[in-house]
């Protein structure tokens, strides 16, 4: 599954499907990378829906994004109580998946 993402991940557990689409926010400003991540999310999320419905897409971002733009503050915050978005905050260093919000 490639639809020209920075890298885009199927997996499969039993019946459970879900997409991963993995951003490195690595930009200086932390906000244009959320807007180029959110544009994409929101480009698969309605590709998906149509060619995969079963399958939950989720935007995966380090932990220090996440730190900076949804803990403390309020357009994260909006972001997330939508109901729209679904993350997994992830530790760079140690490969990890730190939390997944769905």
């Amino acid at each position: 599954m490639d639809l020209g993402a920075e890298q885009l991940l199927a997996a499969e557990n039993n019946d459970r499907k879900i997409a991963v689409e993995v951003k490195s926010f690595i930009r200086e400003s932390r906000i244009a990378d959320l807007e180029q991540a959110l544009g994409q999310y929101t480009l698969y999320y309605d590709i998906l829906k149509r060619t995969e419905s079963e399958r939950k897409l989720y935007l995966a971002i380090p932990l220090n994004a996440f730190t900076e733009l949804f803990e403390g503050q309020r357009f994260g915050q909006i972001l997330l109580d939508n109901n729209r978005l679904n993350l997994v905050v992830f530790n760079p260093k140690r490969e990890e998946i730190v939390q997944w919000i769905a």
